[in-house]
């Protein structure tokens, strides 16, 4: 049986991921500074501590005799949020150091685990090349010469590059991937930190019928958006795979902001208006560039926006009935 580390099982996608792996029998071990808010973890054990401390790393990381103990580790942990967090630059210290700081501790014990999946992101791409918000270029070689929007895309960017030279000095196998707006239930929806899917969805659900809900900036900048089960069936296939990456986990069903906002309108039965505000906003066009992966892996994504946005919109729905009417 395989004995697999996700280090972020606390997180969205990392309370996911080890359900998920543990459908498949694996043992799984969880570790985060804090346990999963919405659900509770399947992990075989969790284990909560801070990644950016070297001795706790130490801890986690056993390695005798040559017997590595990890099978596979998914490295999901960073400082990371939505637009309201990324792009403030308010922020942009805290972001980058302890995500390298994690990203340090994580490979300084690479000869603890036989594999590594890194999850990077689509804000590694160049700022211009996502200017036209129709046409944006998220291919996987348009990386380079390197101009991310923040300094959570700089952050990611080097990680990749840092993961890639443990590969190639250490013959350390590695799966790079970038995500692309990962949504889905159980994850972030008023701390701040909760990105466009799930704000949009909490500001509807909040709204009284016949209002309106406010969105920042003119709503005509794009977007895809990757329902949480395909992301997950992405990463399995990816892992088992021999290619390294990195390469784009998202969909490519690219829609505007308003647009997105109209379908969430649409889900929730009501008569609102969009009003369009300043606010932080990051590229004006992003889409994933499936080709690579298709090609390499025979992956794409099933779960369009009109069959995952419900399932996120009912769940926010009930979050905020809970919290701000007593569930009624």
């Amino acid at each position: 049986m395989k004995r697999i580390l996700v280090c972020g099982a606390g997180g969205f996608i990392g309370y996911h991921l080890v359900n998920f792996l543990k459908y498949y029998d694996f043992e799984v071990i969880g570790v985060d500074l804090k346990l999963p808010e919405f659900g509770k973890s399947e992990a075989d054990r969790f284990i909560l501590g801070d990644l950016r401390d070297q001795e706790f790393c130490s801890k986690i990381f056993r390695f005798t005799r040559g017997v590595k103990y990890f099978d596979e580790v998914y490295q999901l942990a960073a400082d990371m949020g939505g637009a309201g967090y990324i792009f403030t630059k308010d922020n942009d210290a805290n972001v980058m150091t302890n995500s390298v700081l994690i990203n340090l501790n994580v490979l300084r014990y690479y000869e603890s685990y036989e594999k590594i999946f890194y999850s990077s992101s689509a804000c590694i791409y160049p700022e211009y090349n996502q200017l036209d918000p129709d046409n944006p270029n998220c291919a996987e070689s348009s990386a380079y010469p390197a101009a991310p929007d923040s300094e959570y895309g700089w952050e990611k960017l080097f990680s990749e590059r840092l993961y890639l030279a443990y590969n190639r000095n250490n013959n350390l196998p590695v799966r790079i991937a970038r995500f692309h707006n990962v949504y889905g239930p159980f994850g972030s929806w008023n701390n701040g930190k909760e990105k466009a899917p799930a704000a949009i969805c909490r500001k509807i659900a909040m709204a009284k019928d016949g209002t309106s809900v406010e969105i920042w900036g003119d709503g005509k900048q794009t977007r895809s958006f990757t329902f949480i089960d395909d992301c997950l069936a992405g990463m399995r296939k990816f892992m088992d795979s021999n290619f390294i990456g990195p390469v784009n986990i998202g969909s490519d069903e690219m829609i505007s902001i308003n647009d997105l906002t109209r379908l969430v309108i649409n889900i929730s039965g009501k008569n609102l208006k969009i009003n369009n505000v300043e606010g932080p906003l990051g590229v004006r066009g992003r889409n994933s560039d499936n080709k690579l992966i298709y090609e390499k892996l025979g992956w794409k994504p099933i779960v369009k926006l009109e069959e995952g946005m419900p399932i996120l919109y009912s769940w926010i729905d009930k979050q905020v009935k809970e919290k701000y009417s007593g569930g009624k």
